[in-house]
């Protein structure tokens, strides 16, 4: 009997709604559930191309994959992320009651099974980590509960990003032509600024998108992150946004931070905003220790691991 993949793709998922698979994990399913069937698509393949098993179940993932769009159309609760590799998932409920249940998370964090830290707090350590290995960069969490709120409940919204990050522009060069750099006072450095979420959907896209823009306006360079990115639609949008407003996107892989991967690159702004800096640093005593490990760097050419909240593994 011939394989009807798009029904056993989508029968799979709703046998196990709310978890996400790779194209090549089901294919792998497909291939060891069925495999009378996959063995007469092997016979009836055309030409010599499917010549092992795995290029079948090669074949069954790019199949799984070009039959998504119509199969999403069909089926509107079979949803992907978006990132590599794309996750496919089944679920009922709403992009709002799916933002809803990970921002209960958040409010309320948790262990899980493992011992490991769930929630957003949980992506600090490990964007940390991914930033220091690919970009060299030296980060600082920042917790607005440390802030005064002088100006009322809702006078800071918005205000502080998650985390902020300085890169060495001279990390390379020789030591006379940091010298000569320190002499002409020119640049040494690059700020960052982050604003990290477990989850990006449709229905919270503009507003995640508009507090990393509120944030990150002081900052040479300003980042969205994102755990979970879900929908084509809500990567589409975040490109309209960009062209508009520079901030940039980061898929952290909470799995393995070194397979993230900067989807939308944020665009440079010449100058640091000090204004807004020094609102931030008068409001919030994490931000105004991180002026001062700039001002320090500045000062003496080094930066310490130990003063930043760079992973010590990395040491």
């Amino acid at each position: 009997m011939a394989l009807n993949l798009g029904k056993v793709v989508v029968d799979y998922l709703a046998t196990h709604p709310e978890q996400k698979f790779s194209a090549r994990q089901i294919a792998e399913w497909i291939f060891e559930t069925y495999p009378a069937e996959c063995q007469e698509k092997r016979s009836n393949s055309r030409g010599d191309y499917i010549k092992t098993d795995a290029d079948l179940v090669q074949q069954l993932v790019a199949e799984i994959s070009s039959q998504r769009p119509r199969l999403q159309k069909r089926n509107p609760e079979l949803k992907t992320t978006e990132g590599r590799p794309r996750k496919y998932y089944y679920s009922t409920m709403s992009d709002v009651a799916e933002v809803a249940a990970v921002e209960s998370v958040i409010a309320t964090p948790v262990a899980d099974a493992s011992g490991k830290s769930q929630g957003e707090h949980a992506l600090y350590p490990l964007l940390s980590l991914y930033l220091w290995e690919e970009f060299g960069v030296y980060s600082k969490r920042i917790d607005e509960k440390r802030s005064s709120n002088k100006r009322g409940p809702n006078g800071n919204r918005w205000l502080y990003p998650d985390v902020v990050g300085m890169e060495d522009l001279g990390a390379d060069w020789h030591q006379e032509v940091r010298d000569c750099v320190n002499q002409y006072s020119d640049k040494r450095t690059k700020l960052w600024s982050f604003e990290a979420k477990l989850l990006i959907n449709r229905s919270n896209v503009r507003e995640c998108f508009f507090q990393a823009v509120s944030n990150s306006s002081w900052a040479n360079f300003g980042y969205l992150v994102a755990a979970e990115i879900e929908g084509q639609d809500t990567l589409k949008e975040l490109r309209m946004l960009f062209a508009a407003h520079g901030i940039g996107l980061i898929k952290l892989d909470a799995d393995n931070p070194a397979e993230s991967q900067v989807l939308i690159p944020a665009r440079e702004r010449d100058e640091i905003d000090w204004d807004m800096a020094n609102r931030l640093a008068t409001e919030n005593r994490d931000f105004l220790e991180y002026v001062k490990l700039v001002k320090q760097f500045y000062q003496t050419g080094e930066a310490r691991l130990a003063d930043w909240d760079v992973p010590e593994t990395t040491e």
